[in-house]
């Protein structure tokens, strides 16, 4: 019996997200897509069976979110997410992978706002659709482990900023919403968005996939 995902209404006439499920393997692609047939407010609009056919059909479908599996022959997800994000900025990927392995940065990098594992449960992979498909990121819990834990690499300038708009950063990169950071840091919502809006402007980076690619290029993400 499929599963249905309730999802509260958000206004007369409110718009269904566009899924486009990119996998190598057709038991994954059928699973996937039958799956989230029984998903309210998330339509699949289409299917592909390769990096290349994903950039192609996100040129045609422009969808809202892509489900990218990471390995696959000739153009991998990491690749195609690359294209996709160049091509299509308002396009958001999740990137889906069958283990928590070194590829997580490379995948951020490439623009990429979601990171689960295969083995994750339904209500987890609708829930990263969902949350980057409203703009946010979504890391699965045991991968942002192993990005907080990766050795950070050569660090550059911090750009004037702030000890306070480099924890908010970090938590930005660590997929934690406006809410989540203001509770750890026990800040107000509004000062957190105020710390971003700082953090935005003297990096000259307007969304959150750059603002993840800067904290890893600068070493902003470690253990701790």
């Amino acid at each position: 019996m499929l599963r249905t995902f309730d999802r509260p209404c958000t206004g007369t006439g409110a718009r269904s997200t566009r899924l486009l499920i990119v996998d190598d393997h057709v038991v994954v692609r059928e699973g996937l897509t039958q799956m989230f047939a029984a998903v309210s407010g998330i339509e699949v609009v289409g299917v592909a069976t390769d990096g290349r056919q994903a950039v192609s059909q996100a040129d045609q479908l422009r969808p809202d979110v892509v489900l990218m599996d990471i390995e696959m022959p000739d153009v991998d997800g990491v690749e195609a997410t690359r294209r996709i994000t160049a091509t299509h900025p308002a396009a958001r990927v999740v990137i889906l992978t069958g283990s928590d392995d070194h590829r997580i940065q490379d995948a951020l990098r490439a623009g990429a706002a979601g990171y689960v594992l295969k083995e994750a449960a339904d209500d987890e992979l609708v829930d990263a659709v969902r949350r980057v498909a409203e703009g946010g990121t979504y890391l699965n819990p045991r991968l942002g482990a192993v990005l907080a834990a990766a050795p950070p690499e050569p660090s550059g300038p911090p750009d004037d900023l702030t000890e306070r708009e480099v924890e908010v950063l970090r938590l930005i990169a660590l997929g934690h919403t406006n809410a989540e950071i203001a509770a750890e840091l026990f800040l107000s919502v509004r000062t957190v968005e105020s710390h971003r809006a700082h953090i935005q402007q003297k990096l000259n980076r307007s969304t959150r996939a750059e603002l993840v690619r800067y904290a890893l290029d600068h070493g902003f993400v470690k253990a701790g």
